[in-house]
């Protein structure tokens, strides 16, 4: 009797699919989604931040805007918290759902972001700027719309299947990057061309400085983001 396996059971050895990169990805994933956890919590803070600190455009009393600015502190105390823990965390951990130096990196930019927006509020306050431009409110909405995108893009990152939602996000911020650069251009320009006397032009500059430079810093984490997608596809 010939000792040939079946083509019965062959044919089923043939069908069993094969373990692609994308299953093996997320065999190896832990399982706890710790990474995407902390992620998550420190892109709504930052959200949560860039919209207290949007509240300062919207009230002339000195009293409420430096209760703003406090809280602003606080949320900016509260996401270098979540960033210790996403480093322990890494230090911790040999599998991680995408590389080490992209995790740490990612985690480093939201949290420049966070602190771009603390040290804009505390300039506010240390010069003691009285009124606001519009271009200052104007770079604050763009903030403002950068972090949602952020905020949903790395949420989208915990489904690597939600691929071309986090593109069309990294596409937006850096659309409201341009934005960005082009409104503050246009502000610097015109603190020139008007003679604003010198110190208050020094003030208006530091500010709206630090605004346009949070801009560029979520750039920053689209560039990471993409850095992952890359990676990962």
């Amino acid at each position: 009797m010939s000792s040939r396996p079946s083509r019965h059971f062959k044919s089923e050895t043939q069908s069993k699919p094969k373990m692609g990169i994308s299953n093996l990805f997320s065999f190896l994933v832990p399982k706890n989604g710790l990474f995407f956890d902390l992620f998550a919590e420190d892109t709504a803070n930052l959200l949560e931040q860039a919209n207290e600190f949007n509240k300062l455009f919207a009230t002339s009393d000195k009293t409420e805007q430096l209760a703003i600015i406090r809280r602003v502190k606080e949320l900016e105390n509260k996401g270098d918290e979540i960033t210790h823990k996403i480093f322990l965390e890494l230090s911790a951990n040999f599998i991680t759902p995408f590389d080490r130096e992209d995790i740490h990196e990612l985690a480093t930019c939201i949290d420049d972001i966070a602190d771009y927006i603390q040290g804009t509020a505390s300039r506010i306050e240390l010069y003691k700027v009285d009124e606001f431009s519009k271009t200052m409110e104007l770079l604050s909405e763009v903030l403002v719309k950068q972090v949602n995108e952020i905020d949903a893009a790395v949420k989208d990152m915990r489904n690597m299947r939600n691929a071309g939602r986090v593109r069309e996000a990294i596409v937006r911020i850096n659309s409201l990057e341009n934005h960005a650069d082009d409104l503050f251009d246009e502000a610097i320009a015109r603190l020139f061309a008007d003679e604003v006397p010198a110190l208050e032009l020094i003030k208006m500059k530091e500010v709206l400085s630090n605004l346009e430079t949070a801009t560029d810093k979520c750039e920053d984490v689209a560039n990471v983001l993409e850095s992952i997608l890359v990676k990962n596809s």
